[in-house]
Parts: structure tokens; C-alpha cells; sequence
């Protein structure tokens, strides 16, 4: 999508989004930091505001079914033109996996989830989910709740 195009659904000329992006990859690397940040506020409200188990289970399905349906658009967007979020935005992709450890490991401490997953797994486990989620989203839930519950302790 050309600049101009950008600039006149923000309602703004295209000179103003110049201004402030030199580029289009400029831009687009704003708004993968802008809505990463914006998913790291969301789980670090979440530990604090349920159990650590619920949290991490929480934050892990919000990721599957709001990242994968409503964001999934953005992130093949950016791959079109070459751009990777964990090299456009790799302050926000250390913050997020610093988080996702935080609540795996906050989980863990309490009980809720195995502790011999780590969390490159579970971030593996999310992008498979994720990718789950553009291709069958009827599927999506259910398949991200069947790999939440690989993740609990004491699974009979």
C-alpha cells in the first residue's frame, strides 16, 4: 500500500507521515512496536491481576485468538515485504519474551504448569497455534486449548 494511501486513512497528508517515518519500513516498524508493547502492557496487567496460572494461560490464548485473527493480517503484510517483527522491533521482542518468561515461570512456581518446558517451547507452541488460527479459525480454540493443556501440571 503506497504512503499516500496510509496517510489518507490516518487522515493526515502524506508530507506529515513523512515526517515522522522516512520510510515505509520506518512506519511499519512503529506499528509492530506500538501493538507489541501495547500485548506487553496486557500480560503484565494480567500477572498481576490473577492467579499465575491464569494469567499465563490467559495471555497465551488472547495471543492466539486476538494476535492470530486480528493482527495475522499486519505480520504476513510485513513478510511480503521482507520484514521479520523479531528485526523490526527487537526491543519489543525482548520485552515480550521477557515477559512470556515472567509468566511461565510465576505459573511454574505456583503449580499450574509443568516445569520442565521452557519458554522457547512455549513461544514455539504459540506461533503453531497462531499459524493454526489463519488457516482454520473455526479449529483455532479448540486446538490452542488441547496445547494449553499440554502445558498443565498433574495432567491425568
Amino acid at each position: 500500500m503506497p504512503v499516500d494511501e496510509i496517510a489518507r486513512r490516518a487522515g493526515v497528508g502524506a508530507g506529515t507521515v513523512y515526517r515522522h517515518f522516512p520510510t515505509k519500513e520506518a512506519l511499519f516498524q512503529a506499528v509492530i512496536a506500538d501493538r507489541m508493547h501495547r500485548i506487553i502492557d496486557k500480560g503484565h496487567a494480567l500477572l498481576k491481576s490473577k492467579h499465575p496460572g491464569d494469567a499465563l494461560f490467559a495471555f497465551l490464548r488472547s495471543m492466539v485468538l486476538q494476535w492470530g485473527a486480528t493482527d495475522r493480517g499486519l505480520v504476513e503484510a510485513l513478510a511480503g515485504v521482507g520484514i521479520e517483527i523479531s528485526s523490526a522491533a527487537p526491543e519489543a521482542e525482548a520485552d515480550f519474551l521477557d515477559l512470556l518468561t515472567d509468566l511461565l515461570r510465576a505459573a511454574q512456581r505456583a503449580g499450574t504448569v509443568r516445569p520442565d518446558v521452557d519458554v522457547l517451547e512455549v513461544k514455539t507452541l504459540l506461533v503453531g497455534c497462531q499459524a493454526m488460527q489463519s488457516y482454520n479459525a473455526e479449529l483455532a480454540a479448540k486446538v490452542t486449548d488441547v496445547a494449553l493443556d499440554g502445558l498443565r501440571a498433574n495432567r491425568k
